[in-house]
């Protein structure tokens, strides 16, 4: 990952607050909802194509368990589960922050639905704080995918991101995703804004 050392002008980015949410293969949504089921959109996402499900699960943990946890579709070709660092110490799981995608060596959990339960053996994380950046604003910006940025935002409490990761795509809507625990410290909520300063 290269880091950005220098930043022109001021870009400004909006910010998602992302609650704890999974996302499931198709395989693993029929075990837990039945053969052949498909999720039911309740609401569009920021990101083009991305929704949140009517469909919710149980993540039951060592310790704790976490009720009406959102699916997020569609599905993917993988089972991943995003916490926050709270989330997991009340489930009592060792989360590593990671990048979505990249489950390898995470820790599994199990899931329960309303049709069965579903032990995965790898998938929970804590994201990896990021920005999805479309091409014209990485272009305006000088920003390159996997550049790591600093971002400044709050306002009472405000707050420097260090270490945010910087994922570029024709796909992208500009927007940087922040965890509850995170979001909460810094004082922010969904559509604020924030600035990319520098790495």
């Amino acid at each position: 990952m290269r880091r950005v050392q220098t930043i022109g002008e001021k870009p400004y980015v909006p910010i998602g607050v992302s609650n704890r949410h999974i996302h499931l293969k198709q395989e693993d949504l029929e075990i837990l909802f039945g053969t052949g089921y498909q999720l039911t959109k309740w609401k569009d996402l920021q990101q083009p194509g991305q929704f949140a499900a009517k469909e919710t699960v149980t993540i039951v943990g060592n310790k704790g368990e976490l009720e009406h946890v959102r699916i997020l579709g569609p599905v993917r070709n993988i089972t991943q589960v995003e916490i926050s660092r709270t989330d997991s110490f009340k489930l009592g799981v060792r989360a590593p922050i990671k990048e979505s995608g990249n489950i390898a060596g995470t820790p599994g959990i199990l899931l329960k639905g309303p049709c069965g339960e579903l032990k995965i053996t790898e998938g929970v994380i804590v994201a990896f704080r990021h920005i999805h950046v479309p091409p014209h604003f990485a272009e305006k910006f000088q920003l390159k995918d996997k550049d790591l940025v600093e971002v400044e935002l709050g306002d009472e409490r405000k707050t420097i991101f260090k270490n945010v990761l910087i994922r570029v795509s024709e796909k992208y809507v500009l927007e940087m995703h922040l965890d509850t625990d995170e979001a909460n410290a810094a004082g922010v909520g969904n559509g604020d804004l924030g600035l990319i300063r520098k790495g």
